[in-house]
């Protein structure tokens, strides 16, 4: 279970740029999987060609792939979709489809992973009433970081004019435009920031985990009952969902077996969708 929390919070991670991209932009990114994908690689063609440690790549890869995701938004999806919500999610799922055979082209279909000397490192958690627990070391990295990462995203939200004026075209674009402010540069630059997102968690991911064309849908079907759970635009709710949904796979994983580890979730989302629409954050419209 305690496993199951520490990938959960890369979970979060994950959708948490996709939760940032629909609570302002009001639309759901169909590259967010590609989008993954292609951070992943870079990540390992970091290492690959240039001995850079995964968690070392994250220094260069955030401003590179914040740059990538504005320039995207701004030069792509946002002059073709005239700004019709449903010309965007063709955009977006016409370029997880470019994204995708351009990765496969270039890196064929192979199945890539690095090979880094703490990947298969334990830390002992001690506790009083049992023997300690054994936790993966990359795991516990990445839920350090992931939560390090949220508590950075919560700061410029709340504390910054950039962050207000996100809070402010995502609350009411009209009225965010009258008041001067440059909604297209605010659309690019959550789309930058939820991209770099993406970089993060794909460094975060390779230690433990492979890269092919296609992994990043993997993720994302999780980041997606994530983010319905926790709430659509919620930035809190992803992050618990994460958690949550992390102790759900694990459980199932245990129970049920490898192979049905992720049945547990999607009980998890029709049972949110039953009950609490919402989701655990979210408000009614």
């Amino acid at each position: 279970m305690a496993n199951g929390l520490l990938t959960g919070a890369v979970y979060g991670l994950v959708a948490l740029g996709l939760t940032l991209v629909y609570g302002v932009l009001h639309i759901i990114n169909f590259a967010h999987g590609a989008l993954l994908t292609l951070a992943m690689y870079a990540a390992w063609v970091a290492w690959a060609a240039f001995g850079l440690d995964p968690y070392v790549a994250i220094i260069p890869l955030v401003p590179i792939f914040f740059a990538a995701g504005y320039a995207v938004q701004r030069l792509v999806i946002g002059p073709a979709s005239r700004g019709d919500d449903q010309n965007i999610l063709l955009v977006t799922l016409g370029l997880s489809i470019v994204l995708e055979n351009a990765m496969l082209a270039i890196f064929r279909s192979d199945t890539l992973s690095v090979q880094v000397d703490y990947a298969m490192e334990v830390v002992e958690a001690p506790l009083f009433f049992s023997a300690p627990m054994l936790l993966s070391f990359p795991r516990l990295v990445g839920f350090g970081v992931a939560f390090l990462v949220a508590g950075v995203l919560f700061v410029l939200l709340t504390m910054t004019d950039t962050g207000r004026a996100i809070r402010a075209v995502a609350k009411e674009r009209t009225g965010a435009a009258l008041s001067g402010i440059d909604v297209a540069h605010i659309y690019a630059v959550t789309f930058g920031i939820g991209t770099a997102c993406l970089a993060v968690a794909a460094c975060l991911l390779l230690p433990s985990f492979y890269v092919n064309p296609r992994v990043g849908n993997a993720f994302v079907l999780v980041a997606f009952t994530i983010v319905v759970m926790g709430g659509m635009g919620s930035v809190p709710g992803a992050l618990l969902g994460g958690l949550v949904i992390g102790v759900v796979e694990s459980l199932s994983g245990l129970y049920l077996g490898d192979s049905l580890g992720q049945l547990g979730i999607f009980v998890i989302f029709i049972l949110v969708l039953l009950f609490r629409p919402t989701g655990l954050f979210g408000a009614r419209a």
